[in-house]
């Protein structure tokens, strides 16, 4: 009888080894495995395809995408850049893109309502001004947007319908009441680097464009900033992962290092504001 007491309680304890074995096992295995998803993120390799802004050219190109390509040298970005609705339409026709970065909210918001953005990831980033330029060497007597009406030439500004830059200075214009005067004068570029060079190279009088724009070119300068009130809302750039994103790893750190401070700084450097 006593022997069969040992037995029993030496079965439950091995039943009970067994069962704390098998729990630390699994906590082991849980953290062996969190630890290799961190790795792989860490180790992530290939190209990114992103699609921005065209006057986010300069930035990404000149510091942003060297700065992170130097830090994770298996991960190659390969940068699209057109004006924000060519770029939507790109993508709603099948561009290759794991982010866009558009200068504004209008096509970001259209391609997540057809679900081609994975909108948890979208983010209001950044923030531009809308400047009035001429040539550097200009002679016009102009000082704010109310004297484009004496303007005898050519008024550069983005296509309204497809050009952010281009609907901002429509909505400024119109606030203004100066929109309906000039339709003769109006020369319209397919994006804001197109109205920047047509100004740069005195083919237009005077043009609309961001003022980050106009701080990448010495040869125009600013007449003056829109109005206080003459734009309906800020000029938002946000960003986004799309919605089947071909190398999400890679993407999901790129998006992490244009968020971080030492990328924020790049940013400012070029003339944009941290959207808070």
């Amino acid at each position: 009888m006593k022997s069969r007491k040992i037995l029993i309680i030496a079965i439950l304890i091995a039943i009970v080894a067994v069962i704390g074995i098998s729990t630390c096992s699994a906590g082991l295995f849980d953290f062996l495995g969190s630890n290799s998803n961190s790795t792989n993120n860490s180790n992530a390799s290939g190209d990114v395809n992103l699609a921005a802004a065209a006057s986010l050219k300069n930035a990404f190109d000149k510091d942003l995408i060297p700065m992170f390509e130097s830090k994770h040298p298996g991960i190659h970005i390969k940068p699209t850049y057109a004006s924000s609705g060519d770029l939507q339409t790109q993508i709603e026709n099948g561009l290759a893109a794991d982010i866009f970065m558009s200068a504004s909210n209008k096509q970001m918001n259209k391609l997540a309502n057809e679900s081609l953005i994975d909108n948890s990831t979208n983010v209001q980033f950044l923030e531009n001004k809308v400047v009035l330029i001429v040539p550097k060497d200009s002679k016009l007597n102009i000082s704010s947007f109310d004297d484009l009406n004496k303007v005898n030439g050519t008024v550069a500004i983005g296509n309204p319908e497809s050009v952010p830059a281009g609907q901002y200075a429509k909505e400024v214009l119109v606030n203004l009441k100066i929109w309906d005067g000039i339709q003769s004068k109006l020369s319209l570029g397919n994006d804001v680097t197109a109205v920047l060079n047509q100004v740069a190279d005195g083919s237009a009088d005077c043009g609309i464009v961001y003022a980050t724009d106009a701080a990448s070119n010495d040869n125009v300068k600013v007449v003056c900033e829109a109005p206080n009130g003459s734009l309906n809302t800020s000029v938002i750039y946000p960003i986004a992962m799309t919605k089947n994103p071909q190398n999400p790893d890679a993407a999901k750190l790129f998006m992490e290092f244009l968020q971080s401070p030492e990328a924020k700084e790049v940013f400012v450097k070029y003339g944009f504001t941290i959207h808070q």
